[in-house]
């Protein structure tokens, strides 16, 4: 093993590890706050519902930006030119700044409108009056917390984002019972304790992006609109290639819901695991792109290459052991999330086919990474279309018309697989392309 590739697989792991803890805790305290809520009864939890599709809205645009930042000031820096990535991150916050804030003032204005369309009655009203404010400051703050991780990410420094994560996740869980209970303030306490830990959170963070110096304000005008034009560049492609999924699984899950309550059931306990099952690439994907950025802003491309195959390596290994893991063990892990035998008859059938074929969906996601951080938004947003609508859904379609609901998961399985492939092969043509542009 060559100590280039020791230095650089020691670096990846010395930048995921806190994103992996960041994340857990973020997945844990949403789910606590789920919980509380859910003791207000039916009505709140119903309110909660109504806001997930506005806040995969809001997330988009989030990651969008947060996914460009952390891409043009890697690549900056890795060009040594530090005081173009500081001006950048001033770019960043700024317009972020704006964006969210003209974002969820619209969303605030229009609330009632918003949530008759997705179908709330009139006896909901009431409730998301109170919980829709402090939510979308709640929502506000979250993003512009995004932002300062990113530009941390840029700079290669992922440990303070992840304890923050953490810090926050703690804040709410502590604050959440107090704000809903003891002070009486209902579903719209767990809204406030949000606000109360991401402000915490915030301070935090653009202290110390402050006093480490990682941001300044453009001096000039021209700096300004190219700085704004190439964000916007990286940004569209990166937003829309978010929006994609959600789209994906609300036909996903349409197809699915022709088969019955009990398949549906079973597959979002399925969707879950999943989740869970990629935390690891999940954590990756927002530890890599400051790693490639940077090594494209030095003209590396070898080592790009060498640290793509070596994520793309550890993906497939890790994938196969939870995959391994998750067969063995289906029938006790399936009787643990439900005591209904129906659905978890199907959730076994279900393990038997889609763990495997994580491994090809979590190179699909860190080929759609690699794509970003090196220049080539547009190509990362083509291999997240191609996974979803030329791979997964027709893939899924023909195999519930073939099998029914064990044709249902060979399909999806097989569209993962042959959507991990093709993202592999289109990956390497950017490069091919970035290496023929740089010569």
């Amino acid at each position: 093993m060559s100590d280039n590739f020791k230095s650089l697989s020691r670096q990846l792991f010395k930048m995921t590890w806190p994103m992996l803890i960041g994340l857990l805790a973020m997945m844990s305290y949403q789910l606590v706050d789920s919980a509380f809520i859910g003791q207000l009864g039916a009505k709140p939890l119903a309110v909660v519902g109504f806001t997930i599709a506005i806040y995969q809205l809001i997330i988009g645009i989030q990651v969008g930006l947060g996914i460009a930042a952390t891409t043009i000031i890697s690549t900056a820096i890795g060009a040594k030119k530090f005081t173009h990535a500081k001006e950048l991150a001033g770019l960043v916050v700024g317009t972020g700044f704006f964006l969210m804030l003209v974002v969820t003032i619209f969303l605030g204005i229009n609330q009632t409108l918003i949530v008759s369309l997705l179908g709330a009655n009139a006896s909901l009203l009431p409730i998301v009056a109170d919980y829709w404010t402090p939510w979308l400051i709640s929502c506000w703050l979250g993003a512009m917390l995004y932002f300062g991780y990113s530009i941390y990410r840029a700079h290669g420094k992922t440990f303070l984002p992840g304890m923050i994560m953490v810090l926050t996740s703690i804040v709410n869980v502590v604050l959440d019972p107090l704000f809903i209970f003891t002070f009486e303030m209902g579903i719209a306490g767990a809204a406030w304790a949000t606000v109360v830990a991401f402000s915490i959170g915030c301070i935090i963070t653009y202290y110390n992006i402050l006093k480490n110096n990682m941001i300044n304000l453009p001096q000039h005008f021209i700096e300004i609109k190219t700085g704004i034009k190439k964000l916007f560049s990286f940004m569209t492609p990166s937003m829309l290639s978010q929006f994609a999924p959600p789209i994906s699984a609300l036909l996903a899950t349409a197809l699915v819901s022709s088969f019955g309550e009990i398949v549906i059931a079973a597959w979002g306990l399925g969707y879950r695991l999943e989740f869970f099952s990629i935390m690891i690439v999940l954590a990756l994907t927002m530890s890599l792109p400051a790693m490639i950025g940077k090594l494209k802003g030095s003209g590396d491309y070898g080592q790009i290459d060498q640290l793509v195959k070596m994520a793309a390596g550890f993906i497939i290994l890790w994938q196969l052991a939870i995959a391994v893991i998750l067969l063995l063990s289906a029938e006790p892990i399936a009787t643990l999330l439900t005591n209904d035998a129906s659905v978890s008859a199907i959730l076994q059938d279900y393990f038997w086919f889609m763990p495997l074929s994580y491994t090809s969906l979590g190179v699909c996601m860190i080929m759609v990474s690699a794509c970003n951080a090196i220049g080539r938004p547009a190509q990362a947003l083509l291999i997240s279309l191609v996974r979803l609508f030329i791979c997964y859904l027709p893939l899924l379609w023909i195999g519930s018309q073939m099998a029914g609901i064990t044709g249902l998961f060979i399909g999806a399985s097989l569209g993962n697989l042959v959507a991990g492939i093709m993202s592999w092969f289109m990956y390497q043509k950017s490069m091919q392309k970035l290496r023929f542009e740089q010569a």
